[in-house]
């Protein structure tokens, strides 16, 4: 395992319990394990072969990873009884984003007619 996807993931698990801790400090153990659950949507991971790959981009590739979920689970931050699971599912998005641009991976749905777009 390389450093930097170490970092990855140490960073799925601090930033929702940084958010919990700033944002919900009087329930911020509740608020980590509710947006902690956001990383059950790497379940989709276990239909690819192989697994786990470092160099793969999440984002549009795994189901639970698409962008139209994406979508849903922005939905789901906004609505107060499902806030906290929502935005555990949009940290775990945005942080996935990153890595694949930080790799040069991330491909965008097809927006236009000269197909799609790869940041």
């Amino acid at each position: 395992m390389t450093f930097s996807f170490a970092l990855h993931l140490f960073f799925h698990l601090a930033v929702p319990a940084a958010v919990a801790w700033l944002f919900y400090r009087d329930q911020w153990q509740r608020a980590t394990l509710l947006m902690l659950a956001g990383l059950l949507i790497d379940l989709d991971h276990l239909a690819a072969t192989p697994i786990v790959d470092p160099d793969r981009c999440s984002v549009g590739y795994h189901f639970l990873h698409s962008y139209w979920l994406s979508a849903v689970y922005l939905v789901l931050a906004i609505i107060p009884a499902t806030r906290l699971v929502g935005l555990g599912l949009v940290i775990h998005i945005v942080l996935d984003t990153g890595e694949c641009i930080k790799q040069g991976n991330l491909i965008l749905p097809q927006l236009s007619e000269f197909g799609a777009i790869h940041l």
